[in-house]
């Protein structure tokens, strides 16, 4: 049973997972953030927080490695926002 909540935390973790590098990408490429709201991404990256804690805790497997690289995107989205909003 644990292995079918693992999978599909998996695909979850990747189906998230695979918007950020696109989004980011957009950031870079039009320096422009108007329309982001960095509180929102702040309340994603602490549920990836969540996450990595719950797995350090009482579950800990492979898919803390995807919680890690989503949150590390969206806290690199966070800083664009602050980046280019100064500018």
């Amino acid at each position: 049973m644990l292995l079918h909540k693992t999978i599909f935390e998996l695909v979850m973790l990747i189906s998230f997972g695979f918007s950020w590098p696109f989004a980011i990408a957009r950031t870079l490429r039009t320096k422009n953030v108007k329309g982001l709201s960095a509180s929102s991404y702040i309340l994603i990256v602490a549920g990836y927080i969540s996450g990595i804690i719950y797995k350090f805790f009482y579950n800990m497997d492979y898919v803390v490695y995807f919680y890690v690289i989503n949150a590390f995107m969206v806290s690199f989205q966070i800083f664009l926002i602050f980046y280019f909003r100064k500018k």
